[in-house]
């Protein structure tokens, strides 16, 4: 009897039939493309899982992430000087004007440069400045003293000759031929000769000086205004702005000091005639009536100049 032997084979061998038939042995490019497919899955759903929320719950807004400038402030690392425009914010207008005196001084193209292209002095802005001078004077005198002693004089005797130095240099910047216009010129001098009324008058003769040379050099302003203003427009402002009475009542207040400015208005009224028509109302007749004296030479005489202390 022939026995015949039956091996089984291997259990691995054995076909599964609880999974279906596929190659054991797989290639690499095989399994990885498989193991991306299931992260991609996984991926997929934890994704859906963290989006999902409770209901009623509300939605959480996404946070963007802040964004950091490139751009670094400039840090001071070491001490330097400050940039022009900078420094000039910091100067007072007196050191601005001792600053631009003194490189005027140094460099005298800039200085021509800066007369040239500087707009010109009003007659309202150079009296302010005299102003100044004045109100310096008038701080400087002493408290209890009467203002016409010797001892008041030598307290501000400075002043007034800082005061009287700038009437000096501003008042031929008004005069012609450097000024055109005759009403500007005669406005300037109206308010300068003010100004030099007001001066007081000193105990001592000899301190009385600067006053009387400064009257002087006021009536030959006067003067040379009037024959400038008498060329134009056939001396209609002298005619019709009453500078005859303004400057004859500067003369009684200078005590006839400024005897020049009148003896030049009254020729420059004479040449212009007299066919000016008779007024009928009081004051054009007072006016009349002094243009009048200027022209006889008799204005004032009838009437005491009033001189004094201040």
């Amino acid at each position: 009897m022939n026995v015949v032997n039956h091996f089984a084979p291997p259990p691995h061998l054995l076909n599964n039939r609880r999974s279906p038939s596929r190659n054991f042995y797989s290639s690499p490019s095989t399994m990885a493309s498989r193991k991306r497919k299931a992260d991609d899955e996984g991926s997929g759903g934890d994704d859906d899982r963290m989006s999902a929320s409770p209901s009623g719950s509300p939605a959480v807004a996404t946070r963007p992430l802040p964004r950091h400038s490139t751009k670094r402030m400039r840090t001071n690392i070491s001490g330097r000087p400050l940039p022009l425009p900078r420094l000039l914010e910091t100067l007072s207008p007196d050191e601005m004007r001792t600053l631009l005196q003194s490189i005027c001084d140094r460099h005298p193209d800039i200085g021509s440069e800066v007369v040239s292209t500087a707009p010109r002095p009003s007659v309202q802005s150079t009296l302010e400045t005299l102003g100044k001078y004045e109100a310096n004077f008038r701080s400087a005198f002493p408290f209890g003293n009467r203002t016409s002693s010797d001892y008041a004089y030598n307290r501000v005797r400075q002043q007034l000759v800082e005061l009287l130095d700038a009437l000096k240099d501003f008042t031929p910047h008004f005069l012609p031929p450097n000024e055109a216009q005759p009403a500007t010129s005669l406005a300037f001098l109206d308010g300068v000769t003010d100004m030099i009324h007001r001066l007081p008058e000193w105990d001592t003769f000899q301190h009385n000086r600067h006053k009387h040379d400064a009257y002087e050099e006021m009536a030959k302003a006067w003067a040379a205004v009037i024959r400038e203003a008498a060329k134009k427009a056939g001396g209609i402002q002298l005619q019709y702005g009453r500078w005859d009475q303004k400057i004859a009542k500067h003369n009684e207040d200078s005590g006839g000091r400024m005897q020049e400015a009148v003896n030049e208005l009254r020729t420059s009224l004479g040449w212009l005639g007299n066919d000016t028509p008779n007024p009928a109302t009081g004051g054009q007749a007072d006016t009349m009536s002094i243009r009048q004296q200027l022209l006889n030479g008799t204005y004032g005489m009838s009437s005491p100049v009033p001189v004094g202390p201040w």
